[in-house]
């Protein structure tokens, strides 16, 4: 019998037996992989449709953000005011959003509502008209956000960033300009709806509390769509030759943004692992390095903070911060600082420790209930990886020494491979 006289022990979360719920499988008719997380006590569920229908397959640019964005905007048989009133009316939600590589469909809903609500999912995927009058609002709607987004330093950082790092007609580089948007013509939106939404490939993500009979259900609607592969596209990277960059802005800007950046590898590589545990340590939570130094030490920024980039193919390593236009510099200074510290001192016993118990209980916390889950496994499905990445992901972060870290630090902290940028 318990005896509540006695606290229980206090476990250090670096010893939790953390485990991935397994996820389910099923092949569709037309080859559709399904991924499936049986879990949850709520009555609600997330069905995700995810297709290779990124910036990575489009001819023109925008091409592929643009005409996600109009997806839900109208059918041959119902309008945009339809489709949002028919989920709005069985209380559910459907987004759709369109990253580097992917592009996606998401519906929340009701478990009892799932039938009323795939055939207009399908109906979205399969006979979208993209109408010209929305076309044209959304267009317009996306130039004015995209002009006062000009005007904030850490925008035109984040863009040009990313153009110095992969090289502007990459496209982990392009980005946005008016032209862009002036040159899209219906007909370059429906061209690329058609190879990659209605022939194209994707896959099926669904969690929650999911009807017994789940596969038959998503056979139904979706099992006879064509589901073909696209051809795979190759791209160089171009990185600027130029490594130190400083651009105004906003002549009245009284901080600049700071991004400071080098290329890195994706999840295939051995050092990658490594690298995340580093990136912890050296700014990759409020107790970081960076944060200790600059924040709390110089009070040169409210926040600091740095991370590696998720993409599929190429990958960066990042730091980012806003500081007041007299202290940049500096803080660039203490950046590189904490850099070669971390090549010549062994981290701490007791600072590695706190880092290891501080990932091990937010992996602990990302992992509250079944669309979390299914999260997790999404990132590893997506990017090619073994089913034990998640598994060996945690082994590196309880047994990975401070030697190691050092070692992997002199291989990718050395300043002259960053690109730095201010934006006053």
């Amino acid at each position: 019998m318990l005896n509540r006289n006695i606290a229980p022990p206090i476990v250090d979360a670096v010893n939790f037996n953390l485990k991935l719920q397994p996820y389910q499988k099923y092949i569709l008719n037309n080859g559709v992989e399904v991924y499936a997380v049986n879990a949850g006590t709520e009555d609600v569920m997330l069905v995700e449709w995810v297709f290779d229908a990124g910036n990575w397959y489009e001819e023109k640019n925008l091409q592929a953000a643009v005409t996600n964005h109009l997806l839900k905007n109208g059918t041959s048989q119902k309008s945009a005011y339809d489709i949002t009133e028919h989920f709005e009316y069985y209380g559910s939600y459907l987004n759709r959003n369109c990253f580097a590589e992917t592009s996606n469909i998401s519906l929340h809903c009701l478990t009892k509502h799932l039938n009323e609500l795939l055939p207009v999912v399908r109906e979205i995927i399969t006979d979208a008209v993209i109408p010209q009058s929305e076309m044209n609002i959304a267009i317009q709607n996306m130039k004015q956000k995209l002009d006062v987004n000009l005007k904030k330093s850490s925008f035109v950082a984040g863009r040009l960033i990313d153009s110095y790092l992969f090289g502007g007609d990459h496209p982990y580089g392009r980005f946005s300009k008016h032209e862009d948007f002036d040159a899209l013509t219906q007909s370059d939106l429906l061209s690329f709806y058609t190879k990659n939404y209605q022939l194209g490939t994707f896959k099926i993500f669904v969690a929650g509390k999911l009807p017994a009979n789940i596969e038959q259900i998503l056979n139904q609607y979706f099992g006879d769509l064509p589901n073909n592969k696209n051809g795979q596209i190759e791209y160089q990277i171009h990185p600027d030759a130029k490594k130190i960059h400083r651009v105004s802005n906003d002549e009245k800007s009284a901080q600049g943004s700071i991004k400071i950046a080098r290329p890195f590898f994706n999840r295939h590589h051995p050092d990658f692992l490594k690298g995340q545990v580093l990136n912890i340590v050296f700014g990759g939570f409020f107790g970081s390095r960076l944060m200790t130094n600059i924040r709390e030490d110089k009070g040169y920024t409210y926040g600091i903070h740095s991370y590696l980039m998720a993409n599929r193919h190429e990958n960066g390593w990042m730091i980012t911060t806003e500081a007041g236009r007299n202290v940049s510099e500096a803080t660039i200074q203490e950046v590189h600082k904490e850099m070669k510290e971390l090549q010549v001192e062994l981290i701490p016993e007791e600072e590695l420790s706190l880092v290891k118990n501080y990932m091990m209980g937010s992996i602990l916390g990302d992992l509250d209930g079944p669309f979390q889950i299914l999260g997790r496994w999404k990132n590893i499905i997506l990017n090619n990886l073994e089913d034990d990445y998640f598994d060996r992901s945690i082994q590196n972060i309880k047994h990975i020494t401070a030697e190691e870290l050092l070692e992997t630090a002199c291989k990718y902290l050395n300043p002259e491979d960053f690109y730095e940028l201010i934006v006053f």
